[in-house]
């Protein structure tokens, strides 16, 4: 059996209130609460859920970006939490991240070689300066972007252009591991399935591992190759991407999907509506953090947090009612 390339173990992060005389007093915000997961080599693990779920937080945890305050990331065989800065600067050269913005992750005052070349300078990848630009124009090229474009400026490009731009920086140290934090979510639908189609041609020839986090199953759907679920910090419901598509067990995923717009307009599909709005991450109810919004709620819902139990073959859902729910999608 292959070894995962990322086993995280229980990994929470809560957030303090900043200091001042009422801090102590105030509750702090749990964005990531006991989260476990694993991701294969070249595979890729979407990360779905509504805003304020914690994908994000997760996605920068793993990086240690930020740091966890419990739980454990271990990455390439390495319990990454025990590594010094000066050890995790060669972590970072093979997990790296695509942001969101590709207007506001690019800066305005360096040119695309300097963006694109910065992995190259920080880790010593590059024996001259020649030596470095040739390797921009191979990953500018790799990315779908001339070549002459690395002596201008990011403002001279569209939204999918500097998010290509962003994919030649995250690429160029030779990651294995890439954390693609909502990559599309502010491009054109049309745009967006260029760039989805760029990253999966790249997994292919050069063998990356995703964790691509969105809230959008549809753009999930054409990369995913397994789906996690998250509410309010923590994963509800995760397995292999048919299954969570054809046949979701937990209620918050149905009620997801049952959003999702159909390819065959002669198909119907009765759409779920939540009640209520999500608790705010720092009163999250007790026992399931879902059952203020769930129609399955019921007294042991209150009481008992419910764990993530094998529902189907390689499919995991924590509900103690959960069941399938047959999708068209």
């Amino acid at each position: 059996m292959t070894e995962p390339l990322l086993r995280v173990e229980k990994l929470g992060k809560t957030f303090q209130p900043a200091g001042g005389l009422f801090a102590a007093r105030r509750p702090g915000v749990c964005a990531v609460d006991g989260v476990t997961f694993e991701i294969a080599p070249a595979e890729t693990l979407a990360v779905v859920g509504e805003s304020g779920c914690g994908k994000s937080t997760l996605g920068r945890l793993l990086l240690r970006l930020i740091e966890p305050s419990e739980g454990r990331i271990h990455f390439e065989g390495r319990d990454i939490g025990a590594l010094s800065a000066r050890e995790m600067r060669g972590v970072r050269a093979r997990a790296q991240m695509v942001f969101q913005d590709p207007y506001g992750s690019l800066s305005p005052r360096r040119t695309v070689a300097q963006i694109v070349a910065e992995p190259l300078e920080v880790h010593g990848l590059a024996a001259s300066r020649h030596t470095m630009r040739e390797r921009v124009a191979a990953l500018l090229t790799q990315v779908g972007l001339p070549p002459a474009a690395m002596d201008r400026y990011p403002r001279s490009f569209s939204g999918g252009q500097r998010q290509r731009i962003g994919i030649a920086r995250a690429i160029a140290a030779g990651p294995s591991f890439i954390v693609a934090d909502e990559p599309v979510s502010a491009l054109d639908v049309s745009v967006q399935a260029q760039i989805i189609t760029l990253l999966q041609d790249l997994q292919e020839s050069n063998g990356f591992s995703y964790l691509f986090i969105a809230h959008d199953l549809a753009v999930v759907r054409h990369i995913a190759d397994r789906v996690a679920v998250m509410y309010l910090g923590r994963i509800v419901e995760i397995g292999e991407k048919r299954r969570i598509y054809t046949a979701p067990h937990h209620p918050y995923t149905q009620a997801l999907l049952s959003a999702v717009p159909q390819p065959d307009p002669d198909a119907r599909r009765a759409r779920i509506v939540l009640e209520g709005d999500v608790p705010s991450p720092t009163r999250i109810p007790s026992g399931c953090s879902f059952r203020t919004r769930c129609p399955l709620a019921r007294d042991i819902c209150r009481e008992e947090q419910p764990a993530l139990q094998e529902v189907a073959p390689f499919q995991y859902a924590a509900c103690h009612f959960a069941a399938p729910n047959p999708i068209r999608i």
